[in-house]
């Protein structure tokens, strides 16, 4: 089974991913929703997509979307799409964005899949079925010191985080180099070896889930900034080498073995 819905998944993603990139760079109207975040009509076609083609290959199974919300199933199992993670950057013609589908079931998390289709990047995974980027092995990096580290994160000021804003601008102090090459693109990044840390604040379940498997597959680690491993509110990523001494720069306890 997981075998089978590495392949959904990253078909899946592919969809969403090129949906929306027909309307990249288009000049779409923008709305706002009722948090305060952005969304065009390439998102909801997107997500549309998406759950047609999984309505139709797996009609007992649960829908949570971004931007439809939840449709119940009988099958234990339940998909998770964002059909545009980094819509901000999306409508600004920035091409650091990304289409997330997950999919969990009793078991756990059974795959996660990241299109980014406007930099020709394709992550999907499953436990013990590896991580893929473009059809070949992902891995990520062996860098071990943070002088040589590439650190990410989506916003910069921590949304009004005062502590862990002062950490990472300390931890931005020995490293190679720190950018917001962030969203979902980051952890794309951290996957395949060009970068060592990606962190997020705030995540919703759309955005984190198919993390998890991307992240570990890769060989990296994924935790919340408690420390325990598994989708959580927000999320701190890295390879395995600077596991321990990122989160120990971050003030993050260590329970990566729960």
């Amino acid at each position: 089974m997981s075998a089978s819905l590495l392949h959904a998944v990253r078909d899946v993603a592919r969809l969403m991913g090129d949906a929306a990139l027909r309307h990249f760079r288009s000049g779409l109207a923008v709305e706002s929703k009722a948090d305060g975040t952005e969304v065009t009509i390439a998102d909801r076609e997107a997500e549309q997509l998406a759950r047609d083609w999984i309505m139709r290959r797996f009609p007992g199974d649960a829908i949570l979307g971004e931007e439809l919300g939840e449709t119940a199933g009988a099958s234990g199992r339940r998909w998770l799409l964002d059909p545009i993670d980094g819509t901000r950057s999306f409508v600004r013609g920035v091409p650091l964005w990304g289409s997330m589908v997950a999919v969990t079931g009793p078991e756990g998390i059974l795959a996660g899949a990241i299109s980014c289709a406007a930099t020709g990047d394709l992550v999907a995974a499953a436990p013990g079925a590896g991580c893929w980027h473009n059809d070949a092995r992902a891995l990520v990096s062996t860098v071990s010191t943070l002088r040589e580290a590439t650190i990410l994160v989506t916003d910069p000021r921590f949304q009004g985080n005062p502590d862990r804003l002062s950490r990472w601008q300390a931890l931005e102090q020995d490293v190679a180099i720190s950018r917001t090459w962030g969203d979902c693109y980051g952890y794309v990044l951290l996957a395949t070896g060009r970068a060592e840390l990606m962190a997020d604040n705030r995540l919703s379940p759309w955005d984190v889930t198919a993390l998890v498997p991307i992240v570990e597959e890769a060989g990296g680690v994924l935790t919340d900034w408690n420390g325990t491993t598994g989708a959580g509110p927000d999320a701190v990523a890295t390879n395995a080498a600077l596991a321990t001494s990122i989160r120990d720069r971050l003030g993050i306890l260590s329970r990566t073995d729960r």
